[in-house]
């Protein structure tokens, strides 16, 4: 049985999705996949390296990533209404924030690629892990954060403000969901092989929609939060039709951002297909 290493989050979006493929639920092709669950900026350096076979990682390090990746169509976290967010200890302005010490969850995260996209003044930045930067703009160590994940659900009980939504910026400003992250494989892994892996990942979300309490255990042992509304919100901003196929829109709206980021020069141009062909 072949071996594959597979990287992804530790958020319940992610373990919601992996959880059949991992727990035998779903087979696919005498593969043996071997988990590895790290932070979203962790698995971007992996991929960076060529670590990973098979990885959850940012579009923004996506754009950094074509030549040896190839985009999935299934697993990945694309919508509306669900972007990071620009959070501080009280309220102020984008514009008063140029220039100024903003925490983000990672230099390749998409979040940082949207704030980037937002305007100029904006590299005044602390990489701190997701779930340390709403500590830090508390401890006043910055003067603002980008946070993600269950961040955004809880920014308020901790008295914190909201100063911008960067998803909502993106929607308005392109017309497209907003692209977060994605699951590639390695090219070297051939297209029959990649295309026989997406078609498990479809079906380990299916299943986990059609047995939704049989994950939860698995989704607990490794969430940051740990309540209930807490865990079934992220499910459900951050798992949809999207995660079971990007589409014409999703692959539009994938299309539009990494365009964006070429334009600006944050990431280098390629003319290779985002899928396997």
């Amino acid at each position: 049985m072949r071996k594959l290493s597979l990287g992804y989050s530790p958020c319940p979006n992610d373990t919601f999705i992996f959880y059949a493929l991992m727990h035998n639920k779903v087979s696919c092709a005498d593969i043996e996949f071997i988990e590895q669950l790290e932070d979203v900026e962790t698995l971007n350096q992996l991929a960076l390296q060529s670590q990973l076979d098979l990885t959850k990682i940012s579009y923004h390090a996506f754009g950094h990533l074509r030549e040896n990746y190839v985009l999935l169509r299934s697993g990945g976290a694309l919508g509306r209404g669900c972007g990071p967010l620009v959070i501080a200890a009280r309220e102020t302005s984008m514009e008063k924030l140029r220039g100024k010490k903003i925490a983000i969850p990672g230099q390749l995260t998409t979040a940082n690629l949207l704030l980037q996209l937002y305007s100029e003044g904006y590299e005044n930045l602390l990489i701190l892990p997701f779930d340390q930067i709403m500590a830090a703009i508390k401890q006043g160590r910055v003067d603002a954060g980008v946070i993600i994940h269950e961040s955004r659900f809880t920014y308020q009980q901790h008295g914190l403000t909201q100063v911008l939504d960067l998803g909502e910026w993106w929607e308005k400003e392109s017309g497209y969901p907003i692209p977060l992250g994605g699951i590639l494989a390695k090219r070297s892994l051939g297209t029959e092989l990649i295309q026989q892996i997406d078609t498990a990942l479809c079906q380990s979300i299916k299943y986990a929609y059609a047995h939704p309490e049989e994950p939860q255990n698995y989704i607990k042992q490794h969430a940051q939060e740990l309540d209930d509304d807490v865990i079934n919100n992220h499910i459900e901003l951050y798992v949809n039709d999207f995660s079971l196929d990007l589409g014409d829109e999703g692959i539009q709206a994938v299309t539009c951002l990494l365009s964006r980021a070429e334009k600006r020069g944050i990431i280098p141009a390629s003319k290779l297909p985002l899928f396997a062909e």
